[in-house]
């Protein structure tokens, strides 16, 4: 189920990539959660995005490798790590549309540290493992730093390709990311193809991620996607501008 060779279909405002990586077997964990909840947790100038009346909190563990900046060929140790991100679903005040990290766990300190300066993104250093026996996957973190030991363990099953719903368009094709920066908000613009998806069974989930992120426990069974991954081109974050 490794990905075969993808290229980039949408700039999505991109002109000159800063960052430049692939994600591969990427499983999404998704529950809906009311606005009000939230809203709350999200940046200055920033509302939670919905659909039907719903805004989705999502878990979502994956593979990075290829990792580059500004077109330098990728550093074969810093360039592959694991990651596991708890993510909210956002919409600035400028109409702007993205993502919001609320934690983002890797496996490598370096690009823990980077990331945690360049894009004042909550990163977290952790003990992970992605392991594969043909199509079940289990993904594990342990956090190490900063913050307390929370943990997390996805077992999914991974079945065919499917017909993606307004709502899985919704949750997977995000073209950028809001992230706190000082008192304001900066928007980074987000380039990729549309996620080539399949339906995925849980088979057993164990997360102190989600809580640990400030938000309520999820309730009932999440909506679960799987993807064989994409290629994406990260652009230089600016301030979000407000009417």
């Amino acid at each position: 189920m490794d990905p075969l060779p993808i290229t980039p279909t949408s700039d999505s405002g991109v002109a000159r990539a800063v960052l430049g990586q692939a994600w591969t077997r990427l499983t999404y964990l998704h529950w809906p959660y009311d606005p009000a909840v939230v809203r709350p947790l999200l940046p200055p100038g920033v509302e939670p995005d919905v659909i039907d009346g719903s805004t989705w909190v999502g878990l979502i563990p994956f593979a990075m490798s290829g990792v580059s900046i500004l077109g330098t060929p990728p550093l074969p140790y810093l360039s592959r790590f694991l990651e596991t991100n708890v993510r909210l679903y956002s919409v600035g005040a400028d109409g702007s549309r993205g993502v919001v990290f609320r934690s983002l766990e890797a496996d490598r300190l370096l690009p823990v540290l980077s990331a945690r300066v360049a894009y004042r993104l909550p990163y977290m250093w952790s003990a992970m493992r992605l392991e594969q026996r043909g199509d079940e996957i289990t993904y594990t973190a342990r956090r190490r730093w900063p913050g307390p030991a929370v943990s997390t363990h996805i077992r999914v099953r991974v079945g065919g390709p499917i017909q993606a719903t307004p709502l899985d368009h919704f949750l997977t094709a995000r073209w950028g990311l809001h992230s706190a920066w000082g008192d304001g908000t900066v928007w980074a613009p987000v380039a990729h193809e549309q996620w080539p998806l399949h339906g995925a069974e849980l088979l057993d989930l164990d997360d102190e991620l989600v809580q640990a992120a400030g938000l309520p426990r999820p309730q009932g069974p999440p909506r679960v996607l799987y993807s064989p991954g994409v290629t994406v081109r990260i652009g230089r974050p600016r301030m979000l501008r407000t009417p």
